[in-house]
């Protein structure tokens, strides 16, 4: 009998990713929930991966060699923030809710605590996207601060939600 749980395969990103990638933030109901502009080339993402350095990572997750997640987590180059990182994320509408987040954000969490050294991770999420809000919970995020009409979506100022998680308290 075959395994009825979809194969998820996560990968650092290349080249051969763009199409996928941009697809992905150009899907309207992903590109609402995150905090890029609508309708971006596969230039600007080519530029991203191009930046790609030891203090970032940069992640696919794959089903059939589709893409169907992102995340890329960065370390400041500041010293006195070196210590710490931010990420961003997007997983394709049809996959929220299946283990896709989880396992990038279980893989980043993982770089971030035990190559790079990072103490704190920190994020921002739109404050009514109560099922990522959730999923950094599970891995031990907390809020710090609300940010008032901190963006424009959907022709509506929007409040956004700071949370950060310190090495160590992951609860997963």
């Amino acid at each position: 009998m075959a395994d009825p749980t979809p194969t998820i395969h996560l990968e650092r990103s290349t080249e051969s990713h763009l199409e996928g990638i941009t697809a992905l933030y150009n899907d309207p109901a992903v590109a609402r929930q995150v905090l890029q502009m609508p309708f971006q080339s596969s230039e600007v993402w080519r530029q991203r991966l191009q930046a790609d350095n030891e203090r970032a990572l940069k992640l696919v997750a794959l089903h059939q060699g589709v893409v169907i997640g992102n995340l890329g987590l960065e370390a400041y180059s500041r010293m006195r923030r070196a210590h710490a990182g931010s990420f961003g994320m997007a997983v394709a509408v049809a996959w929220q809710g299946k283990g896709v987040g989880s396992k990038l954000l279980s893989a980043a969490l993982d770089v971030a605590d035990n190559w790079m050294n990072l103490h704190r991770v920190e994020l921002t999420v739109y404050a009514d996207n109560e099922a990522a809000i959730g999923l950094y919970r599970k891995f031990g995020f907390e809020p710090e601060g609300l940010f008032r009409d901190y963006a424009v979506r959907d022709g509506q100022w929007v409040d956004t939600l700071s949370m950060a998680r310190l090495c160590g308290s992951s609860k997963t």
